[in-house]
């Protein structure tokens, strides 16, 4: 039996700001920080005592502070992967939501929408994205582990779900998962059929509800 928690981080600075997040470095704010703790919390709880544990996440601030308070109560250090970061908005990057807003051009309802040029200058495209996150998930389920933590971001939780229910990547611009900041999906296949469950999708029942979203 493996199963995969899927960490989406919780409040960063650019949700507080309304800044564009991407790979705009933001962290964790105080309420963010002591959200950590209830999902590593969390977590111990699900995890049976004793067992192994393998924790990866994103490397940008606010997984990596997320993933340091998962760590310290697993005893476990994180393998940090950019490969797990959000999707890059490039020149939209920290700036105003709005700023992005004006200039984003949305994907059509039908035709190509992995390769879609969004309209911002050095913003990675869909099927960036999702193949580095495949990559980063073949190598994550190669290990023999059955308990695995990964730390990431709202966007990257649809391909990493998508990944583990072997979605193929032609089908996944129409795919989307979403889960509030600071939320636990839980993921699992069986060792008797190979199922690949997704068990929850979105957990935020450890979090207060001013914590959530």
């Amino acid at each position: 039996m493996r199963t995969l928690y899927v960490v989406t981080h919780p409040e960063a600075t650019h949700h507080v700001e309304r800044v564009v997040g991407g790979w705009h470095d933001s962290r964790l704010t105080p309420a963010g920080v002591r959200a950590a703790a209830s999902i590593a919390r969390a977590l111990r709880t699900q995890v049976p005592a004793g067992a192994e544990v393998e924790l990866f996440s994103s490397d940008l601030l606010r997984t990596r502070r997320t993933a340091e308070e998962i760590a310290e109560l697993f005893g476990v250090a994180a393998v940090l992967d950019p490969r797990l970061r959000e999707k890059s908005y490039g020149e939209a990057g920290g700036r105003p939501q709005e700023w992005l807003d004006r200039r984003f051009v949305p994907p059509p309802a039908v035709g190509e929408r992995l390769e879609h040029d969004e309209g911002v200058a050095g913003a990675e495209t869909k099927a960036a994205c999702v193949r580095r996150i495949y990559a980063a998930m073949d190598e994550i389920l190669r290990r023999p582990c059955e308990h695995q933590i990964i730390v990431t971001h709202g966007g990257s939780l649809t391909f990493v779900v998508a990944s583990w229910i072997r979605m193929p990547i032609d089908s996944v611009g129409y795919a989307a998962f979403r889960a509030p900041s600071g939320s636990i999906t839980t993921l699992r296949e069986d060792d008797f059929f190979h199922n690949r469950q997704v068990v929850t999708l979105g957990d935020t029942r450890h979090l207060a509800p001013d914590r959530v979203g």
